[in-house]
This record gives structure tokens, sequence and C-alpha cells, in this order.
């Protein structure tokens, strides 16, 4: 017989009898036939500290789709959660970033911020509301059931001046509490540096460049969210992997970089011209100390401003993936703020509408597809060990041109090779080269169609010069190419892990 404490109502000093075992529903055995998640275990980041992985040493490979609002009643339970979880999963996603109830694109308590029981806090943040909570554990096991991460989001930023320092850390009590014993990543605040919408000093953030957005570094809300990273730390008894989503670079949104485990980037919503961008922001991270593993977290979501479709997606997959990020985050207008058919997300903050396509219509997006296809490929592949050899490839991309070739691999085994479509009509078709392989060795040439997500064989095998240097084969079409290279004597029967 126990006897429960607490201070909710109903549930201080009830009595009675616990028994534990496995139920019809979240971990049931058929939650966990083939799935990662019960597989292989929670993540955690591997040793070298340069991906993450379960906790059997699997790697991991991040395919995020972003679900800002999916914690909402504008993704009704459970039918349309679970579809949605599904298509993701059958695509090759295998992490969903959803925020805790304290949403971005609102004011707080907006009604589009309920779930079925209404806030995730009582009007004037006197108190959590559990059954929110209630709700919202339903579909957060319903994603680690279909093999989905919940990479949980706290709050978004401006939270920190609305509500304060003390209800954030309250509020991330309940989190850990509630979730920390699923395999989950913890992603402390979003755009955590940013003001609330409207207010003088988001005004004139929103009319800084670039590259002085990076330079804005509010220390009031820096010390709030590195005052909760420390409490998510010393609480976690689980020990689950920690980030923040920035307004532009991670680290500099806590003043304790070491406080994350990997570090994410923004990078802006402008289509092609963020690819630039995106690549120097990613090499940028890289050099930068401490060193931390990073992902782009948030970039050109497809459809938003009518523009981001398909091509800029893959672009954006190739272009980050051999750049040396660990793994991609997808993101679709109509998705995050969950338009719904006949009642569209509205208008934000700033007065404008995203769009009004439904998610049912934007699910089906071909970009998301593509990307999901991009790391099936990869998930093929030893991915963790392969990285950057941008000098590999003649000619290739480099600061003021991010437009021609990548190449990454690892050497003695493999060099994969991303060829935008304006490297191949630059370039004239057939005339790239790669140099730094072995002399007297046949290579293999896979083509990958980033388009279809379809390989072929290339025709005739290659050799080196005695330079070490050959010409890659010509593609079939004229489009955007992967290349594969591999010593045609390499053996990858056995294949390796499965992307997630």
């Amino acid at each position: 017989m126990e006897t429960t404490e607490g201070d909710v109502a109903g549930l201080d000093g009830t009595e009675g009898m616990v028994r534990v075992g496995e139920g019809a529903g979240r971990g049931s055995r058929g939650a966990r036939a083939g799935n990662p998640l019960y597989d292989h275990g929670p993540l955690r980041m591997n040793a070298a500290a340069t991906h993450l992985e379960h906790e059997d040493g699997t790697p991991f490979f991040w395919l995020a789709d972003t679900w800002w609002m999916g914690l909402s009643d504008r993704l009704r339970w459970p039918r349309d959660f679970r579809r949605l979880a599904a298509d993701r999963a059958s695509r090759g996603f295998t992490t969903v970033l959803i925020v805790a109830g304290l949403y971005p694109d609102m004011p707080a308590f907006d009604p589009r911020s309920r779930n079925e029981a209404g806030y995730a806090w009582q009007p004037g943040f006197d108190a959590i509301n559990p059954a929110y909570f209630d709700a919202a554990d339903r579909r957060i096991a319903a994603l680690v059931d279909a093999g989905l991460v919940p990479c949980i989001v706290g709050a978004w930023g401006f939270y920190a001046d609305l509500a304060g320092t003390d209800t954030m850390l309250a509020h991330w009590r309940n989190l850990v509490a509630r979730w920390g014993a699923y395999p989950v990543v913890w992603c402390i605040a979003g755009e955590a540096l940013m003001a609330y919408y409207e207010t003088d000093e988001w005004k004139g953030y929103a009319r800084l460049g670039l590259h002085e957005r990076m330079n804005y570094l509010p220390e009031g809300r820096c010390q709030a969210w590195s005052d909760v990273a420390r409490s998510v730390r010393a609480t976690d008894p689980f020990s689950r992997p920690l980030t923040i989503h920035p307004t532009r670079v991670g680290r500099a949104q806590l003043d304790d970089p070491t406080l994350l485990d990997f570090e994410m980037l923004q990078t802006g919503h402008m289509g092609l011209p963020t690819l630039a961008d995106t690549v120097d922001m990613i090499e940028q991270s890289r050099r930068s100390e401490p060193q931390l593993p990073c992902i782009v977290g948030e970039c050109n979501y497809e459809g938003e401003g009518a523009s981001s479709g398909p091509e800029v997606q893959r672009y954006l997959f190739w272009m980050v993936m051999l750049t040396g990020a660990f793994g991609h985050t997808y993101g679709a207008e109509g998705i995050w703020q969950v338009n719904r058919p006949q009642r569209a997300y509205g208008p934000s903050p700033h007065g404008m509408a995203y769009g009004p396509r439904s998610w049912q219509e934007v699910m089906r997006q071909p970009g998301a597809a593509q990307v999901g296809a991009a790391a099936r490929f990869l998930g093929t592949l030893p991915w963790w060990r392969i990285e950057p050899h941008p000098e590999w490839v003649t000619p290739r991309h480099e600061p003021g041109n991010r437009l021609s070739a990548y190449a990454a691999g690892i050497p003695g085994e493999l060099v994969l090779v991303f060829v935008p479509l304006q490297a191949l009509w630059s370039l004239g078709l057939g005339n790239m080269r790669l140099g730094s392989l072995e002399q007297d060795v046949t290579y293999r040439v896979t083509f990958f169609d980033p388009v279809t997500g379809t390989t072929s064989e290339a025709a005739a095998p290659l050799q080196a010069d005695a330079t070490g240097v050959t010409t890659l084969p010509q593609p079939p079409l004229v489009q955007d190419w992967v290349l594969l290279v591999e010593r045609a004597d390499a053996d990858r029967s056995d294949g390796a892990p499965a992307a997630g």
C-alpha cells in the first residue's frame, strides 16, 4: 500500500496499490516491434561528441520535421496527430520539433494555443494546468511509438519576459518530470534571445541585417535561459541531450556554451540566397571554440512566402550534410502552425499570414519526400564517419560561390559529391575532376537521383591517374546530382545502421 504526496487537488493523501506491467499502449509489444527507440534505446552524444547515438551505440541520424504547435488542438487528437506522425516516419524522418504549450507567433493565452484541456498555464501564470499536459502526454507517447524522437522546445524566448525566470524554471521542472523517461531531446527555448513581437526592441531587431543579428545578445534573456539550462542539467536524472533554438547561433544564446550538447543554427528564409549564408554559418560553427557538433535548426520552410520549393530543400540538405552537420531539420509552411481546412492559422503578430494551405495538403509536398529519400540513402553508408573534403573536387564551392560542387567522404573508402544544377551548366557536363584517389584501384560510381530517390550505376568504372585525379562521369539527366564514388571491391553487403 502506498500513499501519494503532492500539491495537486485530489492526488495528495491517496492510498492504493500500484501495479507495473506491460500495457496495450505505450511500450507494448506492437509499439516496440521494429521501433529503433525501443530496439536501440534513447539518445546520447557519442564519446567523440560528433553526433547522436542510441544507448546501445547505434548512430542516430537526425532528420527533423517542425511542428511548433503540434501539442495544440489545431492538430486534432488522435486521428490527425497519428496520421501526420505515421506519414513522417514513413518518409524517413526521425525527429519532431514541438513546443510545450508556450508558442511562438502569438501572444500569451491566445485561443490558438489551447488543447482540449485548455491552456498550458492558468491565466497570469499562476499555476500549471495539469490537464493540458495530461493531453500532451498522449501526443508525446504517440511520437515515440511512431519511432520519432520528440525534440521538446520548452517555450519561446520571449516568455522569459512575459512569465519570468521563476515560472520558466517551474515549467521545465514539470517537463523533465513528465517526459524525462522518454527518448527525448531537450531544447531549452525557441529563438531564445528574441523579444516579444511589436515591442520597440523587437522592431529594432527586425531591422538589423542577418550578420548584425549575430551580435544581438540581450543580457537579461541570456541569463534567464542560462539559469534554466543549468536547472535542467541538474534535475534531469536521465541526462537527455540538450540544445537551444537560436535567433541565429546557438552558442550565443547562453552565457556558457558548454551547457549545450550540440549547437543549432537558424539561417534564414530567403530561398536560394539563404543557402550561401547557411554554409558560411556551418563552417564558422565548426571553427568555433568550444567545439560543438551542429545542425541547422530552422531554414527555408518549404512553401513559406510561396518560395523554397523542392529544389531548395534538396540543395539545402546536401549542402548542410556535406559541410559537416550531423543532421538536418526540415520545416513547411502549413505544418509548423497547423493550418486546418477552413481554419487557417491566420495573421501573425506583424499582421500578415504565412499562408493558407492546410497541413494535409502540405504534408504531401515533394521537398519532404526528397529530403527523406536523401536521409535513407545516407543511412546505407557509414554517414557518421563522413567528413567534409571540399578540396577533393575541382572546381568546388567557396565563399562567394556556394552553388558549385561539394565533396565529403572517408579517405580510402568513399567520396560523396553533390553537384548542383548551376555547377553542371557552368562547367559543361562531365568536366568535373575528383582527386585524392588511390592509384591502381578501380572505383565504381553510383548516381543518386535526389529528385526521385533512385540510384543507377555509371557505365564504366573509374581509375585515377598518376596524381590521384580522375574525371567524374557525366550524369544521365540535366539536373542536380549526388555521386557516390567507392572502391569497386568495397563490401557493404552488411549495410549500415538505418537512418535513425
